[in-house]
């Protein structure tokens, strides 16, 4: 599923403008990344949690010179789905 699909389905059960409905999603991921950026972890209850992960430093390998890098600490974001998003996803995914 793509961003164009999200706004085509949340346009057609609403009965808004795709344009409408495009700017909202737009808006919506702007403030998350916006949050992120800030420090600010984002909370949506029965849904998930964006939030910020450390990694700690480690040693890598460049194969192409055999030689060894240090890979300094740093932050990623992530996403945590809530409990019930992971039992909806359990209980009516098949296994591939």
């Amino acid at each position: 599923m793509t961003k164009a699909d999200i706004v085509s389905i949340i346009s057609e059960e609403l009965g808004m403008e795709k344009g409408d409905v495009q700017a909202t999603v737009e808006k919506f991921m702007e403030a998350v990344k916006s949050s992120l950026e800030n420090g600010d972890n984002v909370y949506l209850r029965g849904f998930g949690s964006f939030i910020i992960k450390t990694r700690a430093e480690k040693t890598g390998r460049n194969i192409s010179k055999n030689t060894t890098i240090k890979i300094p600490a740093h932050n990623i974001p992530a996403f945590k789905p809530a409990k019930v998003f992971v039992e909806g996803v359990k209980s009516n995914v098949q296994v591939k």
